[in-house]
C-alpha cells in the first residue's frame, strides 16, 4: 500500500515536471530551471563525446524546454524545423539556379507566413478594413481547426497568442536556408543535428540569432571545457542573473512600471528618470539573458556570439546599432540591407518597401496625411537620387538604411509606436552621417541656426514638446561647440575626452527618448497598442516638458535604492573594457573553493532582490 502511495506521489510530481503551466513558464531566474539544468547536464556528461547521441539528446531536451516555456506551440517549432531541413536538402541537390531560387522562395514563404499570421494578423486585418471599408475581426483559425480536430477546446479562438521566441528562431532558420542557397554552407544531413541547431534551448527564445556557418561546425567537435572556460561560464551566468534580477526586475517593479502605468500621477522628474531607468532595464534584461545563455552554452562546450558590446558607450546612433543586439543588426544588414542595394543602388525591393511602409503608416496611424507625407518624402528622396548622380550612392545608402530601421521596428511589433521608434533611430543614423561630413565650424553654425529656428517656431509648438526640443538642440549645439574647440585648441587631449563623453551622453539621451515609444506599447495587446501607446507617450512628454513642481531632492530620497542601483549600473556599464576583462579573467582563474564561496554570496544577494512574481524576459514577447 505504501509503495502504491509513493508511486502515485511520484507520478503526480512527474506530471507537474513535464506539464506546461501558462502561469509559470520555465525561466532562467527560477529555481526549477536550475534543477532542470542540473539534471540535464548530469546526463549530458555521460555521453558528451558521443556526437550523435549528444546532439539528439540535447535536441529533445530543447524541445521539452520550449514546451515548458510555450506549451503546445512546440509543434509549430518542429514543423518549421522539419520543413526547412527538407527544403535545404532540395536546394542543395537542385542543379538549376531557378530551381534553387524557387525552393528558397518556398522556404521563406512558409517561415514568414507563419510569423506574419501570429505576429501581424491584426495589422493585416486593419489594412484590409482601412482600404476596403470592411469590418473583419481577427479569429484564431489555427486554434479553431486544432480544437475541432481534438474534439475539445484546447486553445482560445478569441485572440492570437504569439509563440515565445518565434521571431528569433524564424530569422535563424531563414539565414540557414539562405546560406545553403548561396553555397556558403552545406545542408545538415542528420535531422537531429539540424533540430539541435534550431532549438538549442539556451538561446532559443530570445537569441542571439546564431548563423549556421558559425554554429553547425561546433556540432561535430569533441566536447572540451578547460578550467578557464568553466570559470568564464560561471561568471557569465552570475553576471546575467545579477543584471536581470537586480538591475532589471527590481528597478522595474519598484519604479519604472508604476510610472509608465500612469505617467500623470508622477512628476516630470520621475517620468524622466523612469525613461532613463528603462534604458538600463531593457539592456540589463536582454543582455542578462544573453550572458546566461552564453554561460550555459559554454558549460556544454558550445560558443554563442557576443550580442552586446557596452551599447551606451556609443558616441553616435550608428555606432549604437553596432553594439546593441549585434546578431539582429548583422542579420538585417546581411539579409535585408544588402539585398535592397546597400550603399550601391536601389532595387525593386527599395520601391516595394517604400509603398509597403506608406500603407503601414496609413493603417497604424489612421491618418491619410501621414501616409501622404511619407510617400511624398520618399518620392523626393528617390527623385533627388535619380536627378543628381554624384549624390546617388549616398542617397540610396541612407534610403535603404531607413527602410531597414523601419522594418526592424515593425519586427518588434505591428503597431505605430514600434514604427516611430524604428524611424527615429533611422533618422538619428542618417542625420549623423550628414553631420559628420561638415567641418566643426559649419556644425556650430548649423546647430545655432536650428536652435534659433526652434525658438522662432515655439509659438506653434505645445510648450512641453518645445521645451524638450529646445533642450535637445542645446545638447547638439554644445556638441558642435566642443568639437569646434577641440579642432581649434593646441592642447587637444584636454578637450578630446570631454567631446567624446558629451557625444556618448547625447546619444544615450536620444536613444532613451526613442525608447519612450518602444516601452509605451511593448507589453500591450496588438489590438489596442496604438491608442494606449500614444496616450502614454504623450502624457510622459507633457509631464517631462512641463514645469517641475515637485521637490527633486525629496523624490531622490524616496527612491534612493532605485536611483542608487541605476547609478551603479551605469557606472559599471561605462567602465573601461580592459577593466572588465581583468575582473572576468580574475574570477575565472579563482580557485574553486573561493569561486564556490563567491557563488554562494552572489546567490544570497540575488535572493534579497527577488520580487514576489518572476518577471519574464522583455524580449520573450518578440
Amino acid at each position: 500500500m505504501k509503495i502504491k502511495e509513493n508511486l502515485t506521489i511520484l507520478w503526480e510530481y512527474l506530471k507537474t515536471v513535464f506539464s506546461f503551466d501558462p502561469e509559470s513558464p520555465l525561466l532562467f531566474t527560477q529555481f526549477q530551471f536550475w534543477a532542470f539544468f542540473a539534471i540535464v547536464f548530469a546526463v549530458f556528461a555521460l555521453f558528451r563525446n558521443r556526437r550523435l547521441l549528444r546532439n539528439t539528446y540535447l535536441f529533445f531536451i530543447s524541445v521539452l524546454f520550449y514546451y515548458k516555456t510555450s506549451g503546445l506551440f512546440f509543434g509549430l517549432l518542429l514543423f518549421v524545423t522539419l520543413s526547412d531541413f527538407l527544403i535545404a536538402q532540395l536546394i542543395y541537390a537542385c542543379r538549376a539556379r531557378w530551381g534553387k531560387k524557387l525552393f528558397l522562395i518556398l522556404s521563406v514563404t512558409i517561415d514568414l507566413s507563419i510569423l506574419c499570421y501570429f505576429k501581424y494578423a491584426y495589422f493585416f486585418a486593419d489594412l484590409v478594413n482601412t482600404l476596403c471599408g470592411t469590418s473583419f475581426q481577427v479569429t484564431n483559425i489555427l486554434a479553431e481547426s486544432f480544437n475541432r480536430a481534438m474534439g475539445e477546446p484546447v486553445f482560445s479562438i478569441d485572440r492570437i497568442i504569439l509563440p515565445v521566441g518565434i521571431s528569433f528562431y524564424t530569422f535563424q532558420i531563414i539565414s540557414y536556408t539562405a546560406d545553403v542557397y548561396k553555397g556558403l554552407i552545406k545542408p545538415v544531413r542528420n535531422f537531429f543535428d539540424f533540430g539541435f541547431y534550431v532549438t538549442f534551448f539556451p538561446q532559443l527564445v530570445a537569441g542571439p540569432i546564431v548563423k549556421a556557418s558559425d554554429f553547425i561546425p561546433q556540432l561535430y567537435r569533441k566536447y572540451c571545457l578547460s578550467r578557464l572556460q568553466f570559470g568564464m561560464a560561471v561568471f557569465w551566468i552570475l553576471n546575467g542573473l545579477l543584471k536581470k534580477i537586480i538591475l532589471s526586475d527590481y528597478i522595474a517593479v519598484n519604479f519604472i512600471d508604476r510610472v509608465f502605468e500612469n505617467p500623470m500621477l508622477f512628476s516630470g522628474f520621475e517620468n524622466l528618470m523612469a525613461l532613463f531607468a528603462y534604458s538600463l532595464q531593457v539592456y540589463a534584461d536582454f543582455s542578462g539573458y544573453t550572458d546566461i545563455a552564453i554561460g550555459l552554452s559554454l558549460l556544454m562546450g558550445f560558443h554563442l556570439p557576443r550580442n552586446f558590446n557596452s551599447p551606451y558607450k556609443a558616441p553616435n546612433c550608428s555606432n549604437f546599432w553596432k553594439r546593441w543586439h549585434i546578431s539582429l543588426s548583422r542579420w538585417l544588414q546581411t539579409y535585408l540591407y544588402i539585398p535592397l542595394g546597400g550603399n550601391r543602388n536601389s532595387t525593386f525591393g527599395t520601391y516595394f518597401w517604400i509603398l509597403t511602409i506608406t500603407l503601414a503608416a496609413l493603417v497604424l496611424s489612421g491618418n491619410p496625411y501621414i501616409a501622404v507625407g511619407v510617400l511624398l518624402l520618399a518620392a523626393a528622396v528617390v527623385y533627388t537620387g535619380l536627378r543628381y548622380p554624384d549624390r546617388r550612392r549616398k542617397i540610396w545608402a541612407n534610403l535603404n538604411s531607413m527602410i531597414t530601421m523601419l522594418l526592424g521596428g515593425l519586427w518588434h511589433g505591428a503597431s505605430c509606436n514600434f514604427m516611430v521608434w524604428g524611424g527615429l533611430n533611422g533618422v538619428g543614423m542618417i542625420v549623423y552621417k550628414f553631420w559628420r561630413d561638415f567641418r566643426p565650424f559649419h556644425q556650430l553654425l548649423w546647430a545655432l541656426f536650428f536652435l534659433a529656428l526652434v525658438w522662432a517656431f515655439s509659438v506653434f509648438i505645445p510648450a512641453p514638446v518645445w521645451n524638450l526640443f529646445l533642450v535637445f538642440m542645446l545638447f547638439i549645439a554644445g556638441s558642435a561647440l566642443i568639437k569646434f574647440l577641440y579642432t581649434a585648441s593646441k592642447a587637444r587631449w584636454r578637450v578630446g575626452w570631454i567631446g567624446h563623453a558629451w557625444a556618448v551622453w547625447v546619444t544615450f539621451v536620444f536613444i532613451s527618448f526613442t525608447r519612450l515609444f518602444f516601452r509605451s506599447g511593448s507589453n500591450l495587446d496588438p489590438a489596442v497598442a496604438n491608442e494606449t501607446a500614444w496616450r502614454i507617450a504623450s502624457e510622459m512628454v507633457n509631464q517631462i516638458g512641463s514645469a517641475w513642481n515637485a521637490n527633486v531632492g525629496d523624490i531622490i530620497l524616496a527612491y534612493d535604492k532605485v536611483f542608487g542601483l541605476f547609478l551603479l549600473g551605469m557606472v559599471i556599464h561605462w567602465l573601461p573594457d580592459n577593466w572588465k576583462r581583468r575582473y572576468r579573467i580574475w574570477f575565472a582563474r579563482t580557485p574553486l573553493p573561493l569561486m564556490a564561496l563567491l557563488v554562494v554570496a552572489a546567490v544570497f544577494v540575488l535572493y534579497q532582490f527577488v520580487t514576489a512574481e518572476m518577471q519574464p524576459f522583455i524580449y520573450f514577447q518578440f
